[in-house]
């Protein structure tokens, strides 16, 4: 098992969530006690609590103005809601929007707007256990999955636009053979078996919780996480990818979008600055960094077909 080469100079993301006030603390001494005591029931409670977004996402839930409309997709042993605008006609570039973890279709509007206004098709998708879709705990190779059954639906992708964990499940996606032609991956984080690592040294447990963690996600997913690696992923994605990531992200480091741009072979990082890990998402200038990729993508992929005289 390949251990995740850490980012460097970065502290520790999970800390200022996980370890941050009065009831944090006090279930890392839970889990603590529970791991000296019975380490298999200490490495099951944390994974619950690793699988669990937080906040729950009823408090993420926020109704999209019209002309968006909600839909229901049956996935594994729930439903994905996704939304789609009423007011396009069919035949526009399908774009894919995806947010991240604890997170919610809602935080993704303004650059699917911006899509829309740009002539494309954007699709807006809620992740398992967030947003609307069913289920209350989910994982990041699950996420690749929804992924994968929401283009099942949709057909052939003109392009994917990720935040956070949700464009490291797209990435993953791609290297597996999803039908996309672009890429655009906002605030990308550290692979899992990094974030592992600082989950478990939030609470104050030893560095053996974490390859439990790890060995059970593994067991579980059918999957290893040296997948999500940017050594695993670089030489298996081929579409054109624009990273965008701030300087202050202090949620996903810019050196882990840094590490990512520099394995994939066609791929351009562009750092924000002041905008930090969410507020990127309704950013103006943003917004019409990711239209301008993509319509330069549509343009190529049109040349590209046009014969030759």
């Amino acid at each position: 098992m390949e251990r995740s080469a850490s980012v460097p100079g970065t502290a520790n993301p999970a800390a200022a969530f996980y370890a941050a006030n009065a009831p944090a603390r006090a279930l890392g001494a839970s889990l603590r006690l529970l791991d000296r005591l019975a380490p298999a029931w200490g490495t099951r409670s944390a994974l619950r609590l690793f699988f669990t977004p937080l906040p729950w996402k009823l408090a993420a839930r926020r109704p999209l103005p019209a002309p968006w409309r909600q839909q229901f997709w049956p996935f594994e042993s729930v439903r994905l809601a996704c939304y789609r605008r009423s007011d396009i006609a069919p035949g526009r570039p399908t774009v894919l929007l995806v947010h991240g973890w604890a997170g919610s279709a809602a935080q993704m509007l303004h650059l699917a707007d911006a899509l829309a206004a740009a002539g494309f098709d954007p699709v807006l998708l809620d992740l398992p256990a967030h947003g609307r879709s069913g289920g209350w705990r989910s994982t990041l190779p699950q996420f690749a999955r929804a992924v994968f059954a929401a283009t099942a639906r949709l057909g052939p992708l003109h392009a994917v636009v990720a935040h956070s964990l949700g464009a490291l499940a797209a990435l993953h996606a791609a290297a597996r053979g999803l039908p996309v032609q672009q890429l655009v991956l906002l605030a990308a984080p550290a692979p899992p078996a990094q974030f592992l690592d600082w989950f478990v040294g939030s609470f104050g447990l030893p560095a053996a919780v974490s390859t439990r963690m790890r060995r059970q996600i593994e067991l579980r997913e059918a999957v290893d996480l040296a997948e999500f690696e940017p050594g695993w992923l670089g030489p298996r994605v081929a579409q054109s990818c624009l990273l965008l990531h701030d300087e202050a992200d202090r949620v996903a480091p810019l050196a882990a979008g840094a590490r990512l741009a520099e394995s994939l072979s066609d791929a351009r990082l562009h750092a924000t600055r002041g905008l930090g890990h969410r507020r990127i998402l309704e950013d103006t200038g943003v917004a019409e960094q990711v239209v301008a990729h993509l319509q330069m993508g549509g343009r190529q992929t049109a040349a590209m077909a046009r014969p030759e005289r």
